[in-house]
């Protein structure tokens, strides 16, 4: 079963990181996506840009916005997929992203869902 992890952050508390902060979170990002791979649970994963647009219907027509625009201070800055049995396991596999350690001062957090995969065959 695959499972999408959002790793959410502040992005004006990242962007107020030394260069040398974020570097090493960063690393520290790499460490553990290279351990993951090695597990063979990791499916894909990258970092999102903070710019971000929606389209929702108004009137049957797409209107495009500005923004997530989700009432927090937080918003998706990437996201990983994994293979996990259940959800539980997929938590436990999330938890030892470094967001789940480190990212207090960032705001970081990271979201597990299941990806429903009946949708899509």
């Amino acid at each position: 079963m695959k499972f999408v992890c959002l790793a959410y952050g502040d992005q004006r508390k990242m962007e107020a990181l030394s260069k040398q902060q974020f570097e090493a979170m960063v690393e520290q990002c790499k460490i553990h996506d290279a351990e993951l791979r090695a597990t063979g649970k990791l499916v894909s994963g990258t970092s999102l840009e903070w710019a971000a647009r929606t389209i929702r219907p108004r009137n049957g027509k797409p209107v495009v916005t500005d923004g997530p625009f989700i009432e927090a201070k937080e918003v998706v800055g990437g996201l990983v997929i994994i293979e996990a049995a259940d959800l539980d396991e997929a938590v436990k596999i999330a938890s030892l992203h470094p967001a789940a350690h480190i990212g207090d001062g960032v705001g970081w957090g990271v979201e597990v869902r299941p990806i429903a995969e009946s949708c899509h065959q």
